[in-house]
This record gives structure tokens, C-alpha cells and sequence, in this order.
């Protein structure tokens, strides 16, 4: 099938050229230029010679862009060809988990290698790919090591060309770039290797050690529930004050987190032919992608990022992100239970939960009442009853596509001066509303 497709696109490319030659030799030889008998004669002659060398002129051009287009596309057809990661024959392909690093220019690339090699209880069950962007040499030298090293595979986004975007989006293009490199990526991982999952995660994230045990244990749940679409390693709420001191607790969520996490590749077959051209993260908590489907998410996170610069410019890392908990203390996940995670149970379980804890508002939260209390619901009806709740209690105030940050049917769980607090709506609520954004 390679060379199949390798014949064609050098046949195409030898048909262009030959093509190419001929308008020029039937452009200039169209007709016979005769003696000119007038002054008038010789000066229409000049222009038609003008007009024509005008169009030879233009005709070049598109003619030079449109080879170097099917050369890149020569090119990206290579790339994507290359062989997958080596397996080994006694793993089925359906039980491996590979990690997807995406990386650009950043050569403390080292640094996330390190941890991921670290804690990686088996290379052939969770064989890691690092996808580069940005063409940058110096990062790509430091990723050679841990192919020749390792066996880490290294696959770089070929297409580098510059987005072209009007002036007011021109501060956007990072992100235009970046969503070129994910569709790309995660094409490779799922149409060119044919691998069932995919563990994501980014050149500037630091490992719990029990990252693969937790991948591990929540695959199974991913694969067997449809109501799932993603397992993150995330918490937005993940600050060290807002969570407790028990890594084993997991939940579901609404919205999703991103910053290390899996997906499967019958979700990749949905959401690739339409992927965004910026903002995928965005994109995918929009209801027309989400379609109600919902994440496994930690109390306390399994990544952290160390990454002050980015597209963002560090302003969310110095506001935010420099404050979360990575965790440290192994849990066995594999060995736990988590059929408490399954939607029809969890959903039972939880409601109950929320909707049983007292009532209290919160000044009496802030002010720390009641303290024979060990769990606590605060109400808010509308958004903006939310926004200031989350402000005084310090959790993040922001919604996306009308989902609060780590929700779910609503609700937001996290820690307030030792005590569980549930931000909640009231019982009657139905559905979000994507308007709250």
C-alpha cells in the first residue's frame, strides 16, 4: 500500500511537470508573430507579447505553489508511514496503552521523559511516542537519547508551514498550531499504528507514581461504559487547601479536564473528521461533542505542569496552575474496587450524598460554623450566585459551555478548611445551561 501510494504521488509530480512545460511551449508558440507593416501593428503586437508574458508570469507561480504542495504532501505521506513502536507478540495490541507526548521546543522535554520512564511498569504494555512540532533541532536532539536509549519512538509534525489569520487572531495562532499538531498526532496513533487507546500527555508534566496504575484500573471502565468518553489525571479544583488527604478517591465529571488523559480510538473516528482548527479543548466541552458524556477524574491530580511558558504566557501557571497537588503516595487501583464508579450506582450514591449534607451558607462556610459538621451543601441558583460562592470559597469561578470546572450534574466537591463542601444547585436541577459561559 506504501508504494502504492509513493508511485502515485511521484507520478502525479512527473505528470505536473510535463504539463507544466507544455503550457509554456503552447503559450509561447501560439501563433506566428508576423513582420509588423504598421507602427500600430508593432505597438498591439507589444501588448499582446505584454499580456502574455503577464500570464506565463502568474501561470509560474500558482504552477510553483501547487508543486510544493504536492511535495509536502510526498512528504507527510512518508512520515505517516513509518512503522509503529514494537510490540511485544505476547501483549495483545487492544491491552496496550501508549503515551503521546506532544512536544515543540522545549528541551526540558528530559525532564517528563524521565519521570515516564521512571514509573513505567512495563515498555511493551505502555510503549511512549513523542510527537514534535516546531521543527526545533535542540529538542530534537535531546529526544534522539531516549530513542537510542530507550526505544522511544520520535515522530515529528511535518507540516510547519505559517497559519495565515487576519490581525485581531493573529495573538491565536499558538493555538491554530497546536490543534494542526493534536489532528495530526492522534491520526498517526490511531489510523497509521491501529492502537485501541491512547494515553495524551505534554511536554511539561510531571508524573505521579502510580500515573500508569491509575490508567490501568480505569481503562476497563472506559471501554466498557458508554457514558464515558475520557479518564483524566486532572482535578481543576487540585489546589493542596481544596482537596483531602485521600488519593484513592475518584469521581465522575462533566466536564472535561484535559492535562493528561486517555481516550479510545472509537472516539478519535468521531471527533477527528471534524476536529477545530483552534481551541480543541474548548470545542470538545461543547455540548455538540460532549453529547452528555462524561470523564473519570481524581481528587487529587497525577499530573502536574511545570510549564510557565506557553501560548498562554504563563499568566493561568503564576494565577493557578503553580498551586496544584501532584499526588505522591502510590494507590493500587488495580487491586480496588471501582464498580462504585459505574454511572447507574455512582449517580445514586452521589445525589444521595449532596443532597443529604446540611445546608449552610457561605459566610457560615467562610466563618467555619458548625464545626461538628464533616460535609456541608452550599446552594447557588444561577450563575452568578455561583461565581461569587466560588470566589469566596477560592475554587475556580469559570464555566465552559455552561459547565463549572470538574462538575457533575452540577455540583462541585472539594475541600474547604478540612471540611467536604458540595457548591450545588437545587434538587430539581435538569441539565446545564450552555449560556453560563
Amino acid at each position: 500500500m506504501r508504494l502504492k501510494r509513493r508511485y502515485l504521488i511521484t507520478v502525479v509530480v512527473g505528470c505536473f511537470v510535463s504539463w507544466n512545460l507544455l503550457t509554456y511551449y503552447m503559450l509561447t508558440t501560439k501563433q506566428q508573430i508576423k513582420e509588423p507593416q504598421t507602427g500600430k501593428d508593432q505597438q498591439q503586437i507589444e501588448t499582446k507579447l505584454s499580456r502574455l508574458e503577464r500570464e506565463i508570469t502568474n501561470q509560474l507561480k500558482d504552477n510553483k505553489d501547487l508543486l510544493k504542495d504536492l511535495l509536502h504532501l510526498k512528504k507527510d505521506i512518508s512520515t505517516a508511514t513509518s512503522p509503529p513502536p514494537e510490540l511485544h507478540e505476547d501483549i495483545p495490541k487492544a491491552d496496550v496503552l501508549p503515551i503521546l507526548m506532544f512536544a515543540c521546543n522545549r528541551v526540558t522535554v528530559s525532564r517528563s521523559l524521565d519521570q515516564l520512564l521512571k514509573y513505567r511498569p512495563s515498555g511493551e504494555k505502555f510503549p511512549i511516542i513523542v510527537t514534535q512540532d516546531c521543527g526545533h533541532q535542540p529538542t530534537a536532539t535531546v529526544i534522539k537519547q531516549y530513542v537510542e536509549k530507550h526505544g522511544v519512538k520520535h515522530i515529528q509534525q511535518p507540516d510547519l508551514r505559517e497559519i495565515s489569520l487576519p490581525w485581531p487572531q493573529r495573538k491565536f495562532v499558538g493555538y491554530y498550531k497546536i490543534a494542526r499538531h493534536y489532528k495530526w498526532a492522534l491520526n498517526q496513533v490511531f489510523l497509521v499504528y491501529n492502537y485501541s487507546a491512547v494515553i495524551i500527555v505534554e511536554d511539561d508534566l510531571d508524573i505521579s507514581p502510580d500515573f500508569y496504575e491509575y490508567f490501568s484500573a480505569t481503562y476497563p471502565l472506559l471501554k466498557e461504559d458508554p457514558h464515558l468518553w475520557c479518564v483524566s489525571a486532572w482535578n481543576d479544583n487540585g489546589k493542596a487547601n481544596l482537596v483531602s488527604d485521600e488519593p484513592e478517591l475518584l469521581y465522575r465529571s462533566d466536564f472535561f479536564p484535559g492535562l493528561g488523559w486517555m481516550i479510545e480510538r472509537s472516539l478519535w473516528l468521531e471527533l477527528g473528521p471534524k476536529w477545530p482548527e483552534t481551541f480543541w479543548d474548548d470545542w470538545m466541552r461543547h455540548p455538540g461533542q460532549r453529547q452528555g458524556r462524561e470523564c473519570i477524574r481524581p481528587e487529587i491530580c497525577r499530573t502536574s505542569t511545570f510549564g510557565k511558558k506557553g501560548v498562554s504566557n504563563g499568566l493561568f501557571y503564576e494565577k493557578h496552575l503553580k498551586y496544584i497537588k501532584l499526588n505522591e503516595k502510590s494507590v493500587p487501583f488495580t487491586k480496588i474496587d471501582l464498580s462504585y464508579l459505574k454511572k447507574e450506582t455512582y449517580d445514586k450514591n452521589f445525589v444521595k450524598k449532596v443532597y443529604d449534607a446540611p445546608l449552610m451558607t457561605v459566610t457560615e462556610v467562610v466563618l467555619a460554623a458548625k464545626p461538628e459538621l464533616p460535609a456541608a451543601r452550599v446552594q447557588y441558583n444561577n450563575k452568578n450566585d455561583f461565581k461569587a460562592a466560588a470566589k469566596k470559597l477560592g475554587i475556580m469561578d469559570d464555566y465552559k459551555a455552561g459547565v463549572p470546572r470538574s462538575a457533575y450534574r452540577g455540583v462541585v466537591s472539594f475541600v474547604f478548611r478540612g471540611r467536604r463542601i458540595y457548591l450545588a444547585p437545587p434538587q430539581t436541577w435538569k441539565a446545564y445551561d450552555p449560556t453560563w459561559s
